[in-house]
């Protein structure tokens, strides 16, 4: 029935359908998104309203991570922990964060070390799972069933099953293991080595390393393109960004970034594929780079010593952790600009947002 209609019952029915009821038919009618009966109007989309747009931040001189109001621009809840949190990072069905804890024992396993497990509707801690020594960074595959933690003392990466909550496997990789990031089909995992200069793939469904690839100087971070053709590799040292063809495995660019005082750290791609965003550490900047040309086309200034990276649900924001101001930064990616500043726990590292 087109919109504007309005239902005119004929006969003996007519007589009956009077005050609330007809009134609720009328308006049924005339109103899109009201449902007859319910006694309210329902969401534009017809769906249950949204979850709250929030972010999870490892605080890692805190022991804690702070959870924050993105649309209220402020910390909402502190989660406290009992070891020193990185790596953070969401399930794929967005109601768990997952978070990496590292006690100080040097060199061995200690009580600390393990992948804790917030769950996101009640802002607690609800498992441990073992993830082997000094778990600093991880990668949660795609089917939500499985994890890859990066075992910086050990020089291994552990592969986690997630419904039990064990490790199934350990895997020889570089030397001081740190990032680790999952392709977009799940199929391949990188890890960083920032002593041996390298990253090693591993295939996931084998649970295999099936090649190391030499980088530039320390390399800290991974991030692929939305259809998984390419890699981007943050080098802190070499002060640049290596553009690896996943194909073949070979390095098809090194881009330099900010020198002196820059340290790349944290990376994230676009969702369509066309920029790539890194955090330059101590420069206090973080780089836009152009995936086409492979040149840095935007610096954008922001917090002291930026170091984990995050676009909004939305890809209209980059959130940058700022360790050294205890601060995130919201940066608006229409301007470049930042556009907020959200005061958080001592020590942000990481930053996860669920979806």
């Amino acid at each position: 029935m087109p919109l504007g209609c309005v239902v005119r019952p004929a006969g003996r029915l007519a007589g009956r359908l009077t005050g609330r009821l007809a009134l609720t038919l009328a308006v049924t009618t005339l109103v899109p998104g009201v449902t007859a009966g319910s006694g309210h109007v329902a969401a534009q989309q017809g769906g249950p309203r949204s979850r709250p747009a929030l972010a999870f931040v490892s605080a890692e001189r805190a022991h804690a991570i702070s959870v924050v109001d993105l649309r209220a621009r402020r910390v909402v809840a502190t989660i406290p922990l009992d070891a020193r949190p990185r790596g953070i990072q969401a399930s794929p069905d967005g109601r768990r964060v997952y978070v990496a804890l590292s006690d100080a024992a040097p060199n061995a396993q200690g009580r600390g070390d393990a992948i804790a497990v917030v769950d996101v509707a009640t802002r607690r801690v609800v498992a441990r799972y073992d993830a082997g020594s000094d778990p600093e960074q991880f990668a949660v595959l795609p089917s939500g069933r499985r994890l890859y933690a990066s075992n910086e003392d050990a020089g291994t990466a552990s592969a986690i099953d997630v419904p039990s909550g064990k490790v199934v496997g350990t895997l020889v990789v570089g030397i001081e293991p740190e990032g680790v990031a999952a392709s977009p089909d799940g199929r391949r995992v990188y890890v960083t080595s920032e002593t041996s200069n390298t990253v090693t793939i591993i295939d996931t469904r084998a649970d295999r390393v099936v090649a190391n690839v030499l980088v530039d100087l320390r390399p800290r971070a991974t991030a692929f393109s939305p259809d998984g053709r390419r890699a981007y590799v943050t080098a802190e040292v070499g002060g640049s960004l290596t553009v690896l063809d996943t194909r073949t495995h070979r390095v098809l660019a090194t881009i330099p970034l900010e020198r002196g005082e820059g340290k790349p750290v944290g990376v994230v791609v676009s969702p369509d594929g066309r920029r790539v965003y890194v955090a330059n550490g101590r420069a206090n900047t973080v780089s836009v780079v152009d995936a086409a040309t492979h040149r840095v086309v935007a610096t954008i200034p922001v917090g002291r010593r930026p170091w984990g990276v995050a676009l909004t649900a939305d890809g209209r924001e980059l959130l940058t952790a700022n360790g050294g101001s205890n601060d995130l930064s919201v940066i608006d990616l229409a301007t470049h600009r930042v556009v907020a500043t959200i005061p958080v726990g001592a020590g942000p590292w990481g930053i996860a947002i669920p979806r």
